[in-house]
């Protein structure tokens, strides 16, 4: 056979070889969906692009993210990822509370501290939200690859509020859990549950006097509009997790397993630089638009009267989850004394 020949054989099964691996590539390659429960531009919006950025950058996979309201609300998006219709779902513990009531552990107030560098070293470091935290959310069918910070909570309210009494008669919106109610009703005020949806209607028709969310998306959602007063009561961070169907991530190969969990490491370390400042812009943004602000920032007088309160929302977590709840919040305090002694 001539060297021509031998050459032309060659490139023949070179390329018979290339076109089967492509076609396996394309076999193998799948288009997954992944809800979450903000707007574009949102911090779940941000993660979830950068989430889909690295599946399509390092596989042959794609990525189809809903935003709010695309598939309904935050309630129908986590029961879509339990059926398996979504493989990837972002939610935060408020409305995970009622599905796995030990989430509802990040609305104990003043549990959490509000600076940003203890905050992210506590996300990275603690056995609760990387080791007790999967367990549970595994009991539910889910498979939690990552919980991560948003920003501080703010409260807006119709009037300004710098002590418990201020709350008195005020309905103020909470999501559907049980423990941030409890945690309204220890501040005064008469908690609300409200879909996110039906906020802003309900701020501007005074059927509730106020409602508690990080600072962007009070900006995003328009809500100092209606609920111009904001107060920083440092009573907690706003914290989401974004998880699997858990059948659907079993399923996968170890390669793309793997996969997934590079891509939430990303995501969530892309998260960690997009948050940092975010609430000073979202606040200009916010003073920029409307002259109707107010901005009330807790002393520390003022907030120990707040934190005073504190422990009767702890006894009710108690109360809720049990004994699982108890160690979760006796692993909790260790893992956020670690970071603060270091």
């Amino acid at each position: 056979m001539s060297s021509m020949s031998k050459f032309k054989k060659l490139a023949g099964i070179s390329a018979f070889a290339f076109a089967a691996m492509t076609m396996a590539n394309s076999v193998n390659a799948a288009n997954w969906r992944y809800a979450h429960e903000e707007y574009e531009g949102d911090v779940q919006d941000v993660f979830a692009y950068k989430f889909k950025e690295y599946i399509e950058d390092n596989s042959d996979h794609t990525l189809q993210v809903y935003r709010f309201g695309e598939l309904g609300e935050s309630d129908d998006i986590i029961e879509q990822t339990q059926a398996g219709i979504l493989n990837f779902v972002n939610q935060s513990p408020g409305f995970t509370g009622s599905l796995i009531p030990e989430a509802q552990i990040f609305f104990i107030p003043y549990l959490m501290p509000t600076d940003m560098d203890t905050v992210i070293e506590f996300f990275r470091t603690s056995k609760a939200i990387n080791e007790d935290f999967p367990e549970l959310y595994a009991e539910k069918g889910l498979e939690l690859l990552k919980m991560y910070p948003e920003g501080e909570m703010v409260v807006t309210v119709d009037e300004p509020v710098t002590q418990p009494e201020d709350f008195n008669n005020k309905k103020i919106r909470v999501m559907t859990n049980p423990l941030l109610s409890e945690t309204y009703s220890a501040f005064g005020a008469t908690p609300t549950p409200l879909p996110w949806g039906e906020v802003y209607g309900a701020l501007q028709t005074n059927m509730i006097q106020g409602q508690e969310n990080p600072i962007f998306w009070i900006e995003s959602g328009g809500l100092y509009e209606v609920s111009p007063n904001l107060v920083f009561t440092k009573h907690g961070w706003f914290t989401t997790a974004m998880m699997a169907n858990q059948d659907f991530y079993n399923g996968l190969s170890d390669a793309d397993k793997k996969l997934v969990q590079d891509a939430a490491d990303f995501a969530f370390e892309e998260i960690i630089v997009h948050i940092d400042g975010l609430a000073d812009e979202a606040l200009a943004k916010i003073q920029k638009a409307s002259d109707e602000v107010t901005v009330t920032r807790l002393n520390d007088e003022q907030i120990e009267a707040f934190k005073a309160r504190a422990p009767q929302v702890e006894e009710k977590f108690i109360e809720m989850t049990g004994d699982s709840g108890k160690e979760l919040l006796d692993q909790f305090k260790a893992d956020l004394e670690a970071v603060q002694n270091n």
